[in-house]
Order: C-alpha cells, then structure tokens, then sequence
C-alpha cells in the first residue's frame, strides 16, 4: 500500500498525484509548475551534501510514485506529468552537482 500523504515533489503529495482530485488540467499541471518553481530556488543556494540527498530523496519518491504504474485506476496523465516534472528536477540537481 501506497503512503498516500508522502510528500514526493515539493509539498504535493501522493494522492494528488495517483488521486481523481485535483484534476490533471489545469490544477496538477499548475501545482506541479509552482513547486518546481520553489524547488529551483532552493537549490540555489544548496550544498553539495544536500543537493546529493536531494537526488536521492526525488529517485526514491519517483520509484514510490511508479511502484504501480499499471495500475489503471490510477491517473496515469497524472503520473507521467509527475514523471516529467521530477526527472526535470533531477536534471537540475545532477547539472548543479557537476558545475
């Protein structure tokens, strides 16, 4: 069974993302874009050592996200748009890390 309030790309959630609620248009899209707004800016002004637990926690909440992928009562658009939005992120990290 899923944590459905594990926190898994800034402070959305599980449920938001496997969830019917919220809607992936605009909602979702819109939620994910914010944080990935904010968690860019953190990054800023990490270290090396929190920007590698940064990549390690954003892999492990992408593996707890697509434990199920097949699952077709989940909101699959949802799931590949939080897919989308956190290997956007672990980009970002990796680049910061080798810069």
């Amino acid at each position: 069974m899923l944590e459905l309030d594990k926190k898994v790309f800034g402070k959305i959630t599980t449920k938001e993302i496997i969830g019917a609620e919220p809607p992936e248009i605009p909602d979702t899209k819109n939620n994910l874009e914010k944080e990935f707004t904010i968690l860019l800016e953190e990054l800023e002004s990490s270290s090396k050592e929190s920007l590698e637990k940064l990549l390690k926690e954003q892999k492990i909440a992408q593996d707890h996200i697509n434990t199920r992928p097949g699952a077709m009562a989940l909101a699959q658009n949802k799931i590949k748009l939080f897919n989308e939005y956190s290997e956007k992120y672990t980009q970002r990290i990796q680049e910061k890390l080798k810069a």
